[in-house]
């Protein structure tokens, strides 16, 4: 156990750095670095920021970042709560009994008796007396008909969505906090994005929860195109395979 904020704040002065060029160089802000420096963590948007700050500024620092987040969750992370699988799946497992059984059978004796049924048909029309042809008429000659030729109509064809997005750091360093499907999905990255960086986000299985530090430092691309609307300051955004919109 160590103190997290005095750690910091020593080794900040070793290297005599004044917190504006902190700030200028990880893009987080001053009133959220000197909250880091005096564990503060109510003054912070969330554990998901504390964690990803205190990764980012103690790498900054050239101390070891998950030592710190590690130390954070220990003393201070509020834990997860498990998810809890509904009831009516739960009942599903125990249906699956006795009753279930019985279906398949009786569905094979239906076929069973169907099969000899139509057997009994054929060995009956077979034994009974065979009919004579029915007399054959003269053929009869009929005038060629013309069918109008067949209109084409073209399928309308819709583009596809696309699958996969861009996030691009264009113009300076954010923090990035990206979960699946929504904001109590899984996290699929936790992290700061350096400037002049892209990340890669699959929108196969659905959309993609988003949480920016430094929206007006980053552009999302989607199927080749700049998507707009993202937050002026730091925010949420829900992205999916026809654009974005706040969350």
């Amino acid at each position: 156990m160590f103190e997290i904020g005095g750690s910091l704040r020593e080794a900040r002065l070793k290297r005599n750095l004044p917190p504006a060029d902190v700030q200028k160089a990880i893009r987080i802000r001053d009133r959220y670095l000197q909250a880091l420096e005096e564990e503060r963590w109510e003054l912070l948007p969330g554990d998901a920021y504390v964690k990803g700050f205190l990764r980012t500024y103690a790498d900054y620092l050239g101390l070891d970042g998950n030592l710190y987040v590690d130390e954070y969750n220990n003393r201070y992370a509020h834990p997860e709560e498990p998810l809890l699988v509904p009831e009516r799946f739960a009942r599903t497992k125990r249906s699956f009994g006795g009753a279930g059984l019985l279906r398949p059978l009786l569905a094979v004796g239906a076929i069973v008796a169907i099969v000899a049924a139509v057997a009994a048909w054929q060995l009956s029309g077979s034994s009974g007396p065979k009919q004579s042809a029915p007399p054959t008429s003269a053929p009869t000659t009929t005038a060629p008909r013309t069918t109008a030729p067949k209109k084409h109509h073209k399928k309308h064809v819709s583009a596809a969505l696309p699958s996969r997005a861009m996030v691009v750091a264009s113009r300076g360093n954010s923090w990035l906090w990206v979960r699946s499907g929504s904001a109590s999905g899984p996290t699929v990255y936790e992290g700061t994005l350096v400037q002049g960086t892209t990340l890669h986000v699959s929108l196969k299985n659905g959309p993609v929860w988003i949480r920016m530090g430094d929206p007006p430092s980053l552009d999302v691309h989607l199927g080749g195109k700049l998507v707009h609307g993202l937050p002026s300051q730091v925010g949420n955004v829900l992205l999916t395979r026809r654009g974005l919109r706040a969350a």
